[in-house]
């Protein structure tokens, strides 16, 4: 039943495609939108694909990629490379879709009164971010805790407040201060903290080219700043506990 309405799906939206009037293609922008709609709609048993793109700046990019491929001395028309445009092009859209994500309103959505006052840590978030510097990709893990102060929120939504962040052009140092920032100001706990441990490929595959650095950043609020507290936390987060 359910492979059979995933079926319906598709074959309506090939009937929406079939039925767009040539006066609706304003400068190829609904005819990639067309084409997105084909390509990313894969059908598999129990997975349906919900990439979303803005298609007007989809159709700039990969046309500004396009010419860069030429510029390096490519040929964009050979076979291995027609569509490498459109497929950049929908990458840093993705890599960069933090910019359409509001982190207080992601804690909002999942906030409960309870009475706990003791540390709550989520560990080891994986972070995917790009260096503003060079766009090139830095990757980590992330350790967020706090203590709450009446209220708790949902343990998935501190990942997602991490991904918001870290899903833009950033630095290490400013994406530590706003995941804290953000749980701060919208829980008003009795202390948040934040590490993030990352290797940075611009100094991996370029530049100093020193492949096994690691970069740690940290910041801190309210309870945190008590040695003691810091220190737990610290310890807890470095501990393998499961």
């Amino acid at each position: 039943m359910k492979l059979k309405k995933i079926m319906l799906s598709i074959m309506d939206r090939k009937d929406k495609i079939k039925g767009m009037k040539k006066e609706d293609i304003n400068d190829g922008i609904n005819e990639m939108a067309v084409e997105n709609i084909m390509d990313d709609y894969s059908l598999e048993v129990g997975f349906r694909r919900k990439d979303t793109y803005n298609n007007r700046t989809l159709a700039k990019l990969s046309n500004h990629y396009k010419d860069i491929i030429k510029l390096i001395g490519e040929d964009p028309e050979r076979e291995g490379l027609l569509k490498t445009p459109e497929r950049v092009a929908k990458a840093m859209q993705f890599l960069t879709h933090g910019y359409d994500l509001n982190p207080e309103e992601i804690l909002k959505s999942a906030m409960f009164q309870e009475d706990y006052k003791q540390m709550v840590i989520v560990k080891d978030i994986e972070i995917y971010s790009l260096c503003e510097h060079h766009m090139i990709p830095f990757f980590g893990k992330a350790h967020v805790a706090y203590i709450p102060n009446g209220y708790i929120v949902g343990l998935s939504k501190i990942p997602r407040v991490v991904d918001a962040f870290a899903r833009r052009l950033q630095v290490q140092e400013r994406l530590t201060t706003q995941i804290k920032e953000a749980i701060h100001n919208t829980l008003k706990p009795l202390g948040v903290a934040v590490v993030i441990e990352a290797q940075h490929m611009c100094m991996s595959m370029r530049g100093i080219q020193k492949q096994n650095s690691v970069t740690t950043t940290s910041d801190f609020t309210g309870a945190f700043l008590v040695d003691k507290t810091r220190a737990e936390f610290i310890h807890l987060i470095g501990s393998k506990l499961h």
